[in-house]
C-alpha cells in the first residue's frame, strides 16, 4: 500500500478538448535524446536528461529561454525549464539530515541531472518514471517513487508530478516546482504586472531563509523588483492574493506572458542573465541559515505511508478576456495576437482507491495562445 499526491502543469491553448492528431517522435541532438510531442500548431520537445522541456513551441516560435538549444552555453544559466525535486532551492552547505540521514545535493535536487528511461507511451501522454531503488542513497534517503508525465490534451500540455510513499511506516517530506525561464529581449525594459494585494516576501540573503519577511501591501501594476539583485532569489508569498495573475510584457520582442498562479502558494524571481526572466511556482523553500531538519522546513509537504491517493486534473479552466493583453506580436512568428496565460493551482482533495481514503493533492500550469 502507498501514499501518492500529484502536481499538474498545464500549459493550455484556447482548444478545447483532446486533439485530434498528436504525433510522437525521439530524436537525437547535441548527443541528447529529445521526445517531441506535437499537435496542430503547439510542439513540445523534453529532453530525457531530467526530463525537462527544452522547448515551448507554438506556429515555430519558441517562448523558453534558448528554445530548442540543447548545446551548452559558453557561460551563464544551461536550462530552459527545470523540473526540481524532491528538494528545491538550495540546500545549506549542499548537506541536509533527514531523520538522522545525510542528504547531499546541489541546487534544486537530482532531479535535474537524473537520466532518465524511455518514457511510457500511452496514446496521449508520455510518462517518465523514477523508482524509489533508483534515487541515489546520499540524495534522497526514503522509498518515494515518482511519475512525471507529460500530456498532450487538445487544450496543450500537462505536466504532472506523482509522488508515492513506500514506506511502511513513515511520513515522507516533499517539495519541488518548476524552473522555466521566459525568454525576455532585456530583463530591465520587460515589465512585470501584478495584482493588487497582500504579499509577503521571504527575504533570503544569499539564497537561504533568514527568518525575516516582508509584508507589502501593493496597489497593483509593475512590480518594482530589484532587477539589479535577481542572481539572488527573490521569494514571494502569495497565498493572501484574491487574483493571482501576473502578466509580463515586453516591448522588444512584442510579446505579452500572463501568468495565472490561482493557489501557487509562492513564486520566486530569479535571472543572472539580461535576456531571460524566471518566475518559479514553488511547493517549497530553500534552506534556512541556520538549517532544520529536513522534515522541519517550512512549506515542504509531508504525505502519508501505507495507502494510495491519485489526483485527477481538472477539467480545462476558464480564459477570463479581461486578462487579454495589448495587442503585440512576436517577432519571429507570424503576426497577429500572441498573448499567454500561465495557470497554476494548488488544493487538497481526497479520493477513495484501492479500498483506502487518503489526503491527496493538485496543481496546475497552463499557457493559452489568442491569436486573430
Amino acid at each position: 500500500m502507498r501514499t501518492s499526491f500529484t502536481r499538474g502543469l498545464k500549459f493550455r491553448k484556447t482548444c478545447d478538448g483532446m486533439p485530434d492528431s498528436m504525433e510522437l517522435r525521439t530524436t537525437r541532438q547535441d548527443g541528447k535524446t529529445l521526445d517531441e510531442m506535437r499537435s496542430g500548431d503547439l510542439c513540445v520537445r523534453i529532453d530525457r536528461q531530467g526530463a525537462e522541456m527544452v522547448s515551448i513551441a507554438l506556429n515555430g516560435a519558441g517562448f523558453l529561454y534558448r528554445d530548442g538549444q540543447t548545446s551548452a552555453p559558453v557561460s551563464g544559466w544551461a536550462n530552459h525549464a527545470t523540473v526540481t525535486g524532491y528538494f528545491l532551492h538550495r540546500l545549506w552547505k549542499e548537506q541536509s539530515v533527514y531523520r538522522g540521514s545525510t542528504i547531499r545535493g546541489g541546487d534544486h535536487g537530482f532531479l535535474r541531472h537524473f537520466e532518465f528511461a524511455e518514457p511510457v507511451r500511452l496514446s496521449d501522454r508520455l510518462a517518465y518514471q523514477v523508482n524509489a531503488g533508483q534515487i541515489p542513497p546520499a540524495a534522497y534517503p526514503l522509498k518515494v517513487s515518482l511519475t512525471l508525465s507529460y500530456r498532450l490534451t487538445g487544450s496543450g500540455v500537462q505536466v504532472g508530478f506523482e509522488f508515492t510513499n513506500e514506506e511502511p511506516d513513515r511520513d515522507a517530506h516533499v517539495s519541488f516546482g518548476l524552473h522555466p525561464g521566459f525568454a525576455v529581449g532585456s530583463v530591465e525594459e520587460a515589465r512585470v504586472i501584478l495584482p493588487p494585494g497582500r504579499y509577503v516576501r521571504h527575504m533570503a540573503s544569499g539564497n537561504f531563509l533568514d527568518g525575516v519577511t516582508e509584508v507589502l501591501d501593493f496597489p497593483g501594476g509593475e512590480f518594482p523588483y530589484p532587477k539589479p539583485g535577481l542572481p539572488g532569489s527573490f521569494i514571494l508569498g502569495i497565498e493572501g492574493l484574491e487574483n493571482r495573475t501576473f502578466r509580463i510584457e515586453d516591448p522588444q520582442r512584442g510579446t505579452a506572458l500572463g501568468l495565472d498562479f490561482s493557489e501557487v502558494p509562492y513564486v520566486t524571481f530569479w535571472s543572472d542573465s539580461d535576456d531571460f526572466l524566471c518566475i518559479e511556482p514553488c511547493w517549497g523553500f530553500p534552506d534556512s541559515n541556520p538549517p532544520v531538519a529536513f522534515e522541519k522546513k517550512p512549506a515542504s509537504k509531508s504525505f502519508r505511508p501505507a495507502a494510495s491517493c491519485v489526483a485527477a486534473s481538472p477539467s480545462n479552466p476558464p480564459f477570463r478576456h479581461d486578462h487579454i493583453a495589448p495587442r503585440l506580436h512576436h517577432p519571429d512568428g507570424p503576426r497577429g495576437r500572441h498573448d499567454f496565460s500561465f495557470r497554476g493551482s494548488f488544493r487538497t482533495r481526497s479520493r477513495k482507491l484501492r479500498g483506502k481514503r487518503s489526503g491527496g493533492f493538485f496543481g496546475s500550469f497552463s499557457v493559452l495562445q489568442i491569436k486573430n
